[in-house]
């Protein structure tokens, strides 16, 4: 059991002490450019065809989510006649 256990120990204190570490290229500096950039777009739109994507997604979510909800609120406000 104690074998087991040293055994164990040795494995992953040589596994984390040795595993190799990913070294990523800092691209904050090129995103700080990016979004300071005086180009006449709000921020939110200055990550390109993606972000543009993504807010004319939200846009028509949003708006046809109102509609819906205008048309439920309508239906619900006129109850249907019992005969």
């Amino acid at each position: 059991m104690l074998r087991n256990l040293l055994a164990l120990r040795r494995v992953t204190q040589r596994t984390f002490s040795t595993a190799s570490r990913r070294h990523f290229e800092n691209k904050v500096p090129e995103k700080q450019k990016v979004f300071q950039e005086d180009n006449g777009l709000p921020v939110h739109l200055k990550g390109g065809v993606t972000d543009a994507l993504l807010y004319r997604a939200t846009m028509f979510l949003t708006l046809g989510g109102t509609v819906y909800a205008l048309y439920l609120l309508t239906l619900a406000s006129f109850p249907k006649k019992q005969d």
